[in-house]
């Protein structure tokens, strides 16, 4: 530091060149409540000499012996809420130089509370220092932050282990908690996993190394910090730019402002508009500087093309080249940053580089046990909950893999009613059979499983049989608002509204319902037949189209059962005995529900509704 302040004095322009030269390092600190986040950091940059004489004499306190200190850990904690209560709430970034490198600092809070706040502080690191209080070992929030580390992609960690002066600087508990972390972040994909033993309050192993532990023969923090490789992700990538604003100050220029997301480019080179797939060549590239003969990310530009294509806010330019995934289904890591548990039943807003679109959560996969790394299937995330689910957006994003591509990767979820955020997520693949466009393909539609997960149900079709006049219509709409009711989509089919439908359906004239029913099964939908298809052969030519279509489940047959005279009085009473078929009714031979229908009252009713519906649950299609 000396040297530099030095270089300051004698030639200020060759030390503000050096300066510009100098590598960038992101780093976080993550880890429990008390764990010494701040107090590491304070003490970097206190023995650094990187903090201004006013902020030193603002955080002195005296001890009770009246000697005068600093209190290190408030040199971050700018909060009055965080001062008073002692903990980290706000993500704090600091910045300070050393001649070797640049660095910023995210401080993030320990409590679990924040750890929305701790994702946030993260997102942008290139190493983690997560810190681990000598005298607790590895906790769950401990586990938490380092797998988030791990989700947001981060290469390194390290595991500073904390207030070692309060075990007396014991190696046998350095290297117990040691190999515990290590066990932990085996199956993690971090590049490089550095543990040391410190003590952040009274400065051992942090800027200098350490007399009260000479076994320990590793870096200090600094000297880690200075020498861990940077690896600027997205440079090998192929270019992509999400268009934030399309500048148009005159007739005479139309060009496409953002932020470069990954890779490199350059006047004449060919590049694509996604989604709509419109190629053209980079005419210009512009910055408030001046035109550039090469730009590449992050730098925020304006870029000009040769041919006058559509393109706006939300849209994609990629080399011509690139492999980016046009989704209309995404598979995600999911942080669930909300007190309000997360409902399937309702749409959420993702936020994706530049595009918002509308979505909701077909599938929960599982939540990760922390303890355990076990995955556990359950229905929906809550407050700081980790998972993996499945989400089906209304309009497609232009995305990559996290890992891969941290831009193209990562999304936030926002309440549509609040506009808060309540989540995030890291893309970790598009799933097969949701046949993603790419480049060369066209959208398909969304399939009626996935339509159906949506409403929570499975498409199928419930033939509801028995002789003209036994009450179908009735049964089939009490059932379609029951399942209504209970958040499902079912749709009754009217044969009287088809055209050239004849009542009853038999042979040919099966095939207007059939063809309806196929269109309702696409449609993910429960659909509800309530036509008199007197004749066997036609009830089993209708069982085989559904179970051919779909499974052999997915065709239910309820059998109303009434007596025949009985359901010509209930014709005469409503003046429809001209409609009586005279066509013979063939009971089923093995229905699966058989409902008596003699008596059709609002109690028998309902009865009837009830039994149907705990055949749907039992057999799994609600």
């Amino acid at each position: 530091m000396a040297v530099e302040v030095d270089l300051i004095k004698k030639d200020i322009n060759e030390y503000l060149d050096r300066h510009e030269r100098k590598d960038l390092l992101r780093f976080v600190t993550i880890g429990s409540v008390d764990d010494g986040k701040s107090t590491l950091i304070g003490r970097i940059l206190f023995d650094t000499g990187s903090v201004y004489e006013d902020i030193i004499e603002s955080i002195k306190t005296t001890d009770d012996d009246g000697n005068e200190t600093v209190d290190l850990a408030n040199i971050t904690d700018g909060l009055l809420a965080e001062r008073e209560q002692g903990i980290t709430i706000d993500v704090a970034y600091r910045y300070f130089t050393t001649p070797v490198r640049k660095f910023i600092i995210a401080d993030t809070p320990g409590h679990i509370q924040y750890t929305r706040n701790m994702a946030t502080g993260a997102s942008t690191a290139q190493v983690a220092i997560i810190l681990i209080d000598a005298r607790y070992g590895v906790l769950q929030q401990t586990k938490r932050h380092a797998y988030i580390s791990h989700l947001l992609g981060i290469p390194h960690l390290m595991v500073a282990i904390n207030k070692m002066d309060l075990k007396d600087y014991s190696q046998e508990v350095f290297e117990s908690i040691r190999k515990d972390m290590l066990a932990f972040a085996e199956e993690l994909s971090f590049d490089s996993v550095t543990c040391v033993p410190v003590s952040a309050l009274l400065g051992d192993n942090v800027v200098n190394k350490s007399e009260n532990m000479p076994w320990f023969e590793g870096q200090c923090v600094l000297e880690y910090l200075e020498t861990v490789p940077i690896h600027l992700r997205g440079l090998e990538l192929d270019f992509c730019m999400p268009v934030q604003y399309v500048l148009r100050p005159d007739l005479n220029f139309r060009g496409f402002s953002g932020t470069i997301a990954c890779g490199t480019v350059k006047p004449g080179d060919e590049v694509v508009s996604l989604p709509s797939g419109m190629t053209s060549k980079v005419k210009q590239i512009h910055t408030y500087d001046g035109e550039l003969d090469e730009a590449f990310a992050p730098q925020s530009v304006t870029i000009t093309l040769e041919d006058e294509i559509d393109a706006s806010r939300g849209d994609m330019l990629a080399a011509k080249t690139s492999n980016l995934t046009i989704a209309r289904t995404i598979e995600a890591d999911i942080v669930w940053m909300s007190e309000d548990p997360m409902d399937r039943s309702r749409q959420y807003l993702i936020k994706h580089t530049t595009r918002t679109v509308g979505a909701f959560f077909s599938e929960v996969n599982y939540r990760l046990d922390l303890d355990t790394l076990q995955k556990d299937k359950v229905e929906n995330l809550a407050l700081n909950d980790i998972g993996h689910a499945v989400i089906t957006l209304n309009r497609p994003i232009i995305a990559e893999q996290y890992l891969k591509n941290r831009d193209a990767g990562a999304f936030i979820i926002i309440d549509r009613l609040t506009n808060a955020t309540v989540g995030a997520g890291m893309i970790s693949s598009f799933p097969v059979d949701d046949k993603q466009e790419t480049l060369q393909t066209h959208a398909r539609g969304i399939p009626a499983e996935v339509r159906a997960k949506r409403f929570g149900q499975i498409p199928s079709i419930l033939w509801i049989t028995g002789r003209h006049g036994v009450g179908k219509m009735i049964i089939a709409h009490e059932l379609e608002k029951r399942l209504y009711d209970a958040g499902h989509l079912p749709w009754v089919l009217d044969p009287y509204r088809l055209p050239n439908a004849k009542i009853p359906a038999i042979g040919k004239d099966l095939d207007p319902i059939l063809n309806q029913i196929d269109i309702l099964l696409d449609m993910g939908l429960i659909a509800i037949s309530a036509c008199t298809t007197p004749t066997r052969a036609d009830r089993l030519r209708s069982k085989a189209h559904v179970q051919k279509k779909l499974f052999e489940e997915a065709y239910m047959e309820i059998h109303l059962d009434a007596d025949e005279e009985v359901c010509v009085k209930r014709l005469e009473q409503d003046g429809r005995e001209g409609n009586l078929a005279h066509v013979p009714y063939e009971e089923p031979e093995s229905p699966d529900i058989v409902i008596d229908a003699n008596d059709l009252n609002a109690a028998s009713i309902d009865k009837a509704v009830d039994d149907i519906m705990a055949m749907l649950a039992e057999k799994g299609v609600i």
